[in-house]
């Protein structure tokens, strides 16, 4: 039924007079009930009898974006408006590819682009994707099929592609040592870049408060935690509903929250400083030069707010009555120890940044060229469950790697607030600590830390989706 309409539409021989012939003609048999208008549903079904794969909610993604008059339609003005300023944008991806300019893209011009956005891929991997899109099995790609291939998905350029496997700021699992997004330049300029920041950041406060009672049992029983003082999850949870009732499994959530504005603020734009220092080309940054530039960020951002941090350990592990709240715990905090209290732990904290942030990028990286090299067929997008499952493993080898940084820096973050407890320098307390627990000494609390990352990661990714929505982010 369709493949006469097809064939019409993607010949290299049609000029600007046919254009809208060929429109009205797909139009029509698009429009199967002859109502004047298009919707999702003839759109998807009509693109499937044509042979054209289109991807989940990429025909409710046109129909958006050519629905000026809002009716969750097409009709045939919006259609081919929409047809025309597509086909115009592709032409300018097209353009940007085809490298030496001979009306064709090959292997090497793929890779070359996709190298140009940060994202190295093999030469078998870029043949892939090449064939793909080739039709005729020339092992280059004109202009037509290029047509063919993307004139019905509502990416228009390499950075959409791109923008599947970006590391999201979606993923909040509690710590913020992981290496910030890359934002497009069109992104930067029409705000969308504060949006999609503000939507993370919701993310993760809902998150964070979702998983805070596993949060809290974590740093009880690092701190609290021995060979001599064994707790158990189930006994930790009693004894803290027992001292303080069950609102006490949120302590120090109220400042955990708190910090990811400035936090996520300071790093961004630490981050887009420090890339312009550190990039060998300008506007270009491979992974190294990221990962570079991320850990500045992180480390900057972390010396901002670390203050916080020392507050957020001494209010999860307060007493009834120890502190009315944040600014109460700081007054006394300063009176009692001096402000070189807020900085305690400082040291391992700004290391456990290279191993978090290194083993967390490495471990996406390497998943994510698997997938790619392994399932990518017709589309660059991994969907949902790849994306997260990504993410959480790669998030949670990086806590490994630097956990027993981060259960030092909150010993020592506590050590001042407990009766009879020394004073002591990191390298003392990691003596300490393996003379007498041993090695897995550093992994206490690993339990409930691992506990939070499914959870952590699922509630953030919904609350991300939603809070999108709301801010007017198309997917």
């Amino acid at each position: 039924m369709y493949s006469g309409v097809r064939k019409l539409f993607f010949t290299d021989c049609r000029c600007a007079e046919d254009d809208i012939k060929t429109y009205q003609e797909l139009f029509a048999k698009l429009d199967t009930n002859k109502d004047g208008v298009v919707d999702v549903s003839e759109l998807k079904e009509g693109l499937d009898a044509m042979g054209i794969k289109t991807g989940r909610g990429e025909a409710q993604k046109i129909i958006s974006s050519g629905d000026d008059n809002k009716d969750d339609g097409l009709n045939f003005n919006e259609f081919s408006k929409y047809l025309m300023d597509h086909e115009k944008k592709l032409l300018l991806t097209f353009k940007s590819l085809d490298k030496n300019n001979d009306g064709q893209i090959d292997y090497m011009e793929i890779k070359q682009s996709l190298a140009d956005l940060g994202m190295n891929i093999s030469e078998e991997d870029a043949n892939k994707i090449l064939q793909s899109i080739d039709v005729n099995g020339t092992m280059t790609v004109d202009w037509n099929e290029f047509r063919q291939h993307f004139l019905f998905n509502p990416a228009t350029s390499l950075q959409e592609i791109i923008r599947y496997w970006k590391h999201s700021t979606v993923l909040d699992i509690g710590d913020s040592l992981t290496i910030p997004d890359e934002f497009t330049e069109e992104e930067k300029t029409t705000g969308l870049w504060w949006r999609q920041l503000a939507a993370g950041g919701m993310a993760g406060a809902v998150s964070r408060t979702g998983t805070a009672p596993l949060d809290r049992m974590k740093v009880f029983m690092q701190v609290h935690s021995s060979k001599s003082n064994k707790i158990s999850l189930v006994g930790g949870f009693k004894q803290m509903l027992k001292e303080g009732g069950a609102t006490s499994l949120w302590r120090g959530n109220g400042v955990n929250v708190l910090k990811i504005a400035p936090e996520t603020a300071i790093k961004f734009m630490a981050y887009e400083q420090y890339k312009k220092l550190l990039s060998s080309e300008p506007g270009k940054i491979q992974t190294h030069e990221r990962f570079m530039a991320g850990s500045l960020a992180g480390a900057t951002a972390q010396t901002a707010i670390y203050p916080m941090e020392v507050m957020k350990t001494r209010l999860t592990l307060r007493k009834t009555g120890q502190y009315s709240g944040m600014f109460d715990c700081a007054k006394k905090i300063l009176k009692r120890e001096g402000i070189k209290a807020f900085y305690k732990g400082y040291v391992p904290n700004i290391l456990g940044i290279i191993p978090y942030a290194g083993i967390d990028l490495a471990v996406y990286e390497s998943l994510k060229n698997f997938w790619l090299s392994k399932y990518a067929k017709d589309t660059a997008n991994p969907g949902v469950l790849v994306l997260l499952g990504c993410g959480t493993i790669s998030s949670t080898c990086g806590q490994l790697a630097s956990y027993p940084l981060a259960l030092i820096r909150t010993r020592m973050q506590a050590q001042a607030s407990l009766e009879g407890s020394e004073q002591q320098p990191m390298g003392r307390m990691v003596k300490n600590v393996l003379e007498k627990e041993g090695f897995f000494g550093l992994y206490r609390g690993i339990l409930p830390n691992f506990m939070k990352v499914i959870p952590a990661v699922s509630i953030s990714y919904v609350v991300y989706e939603y809070t999108r929505s709301a801010l007017g982010i198309q997917k």
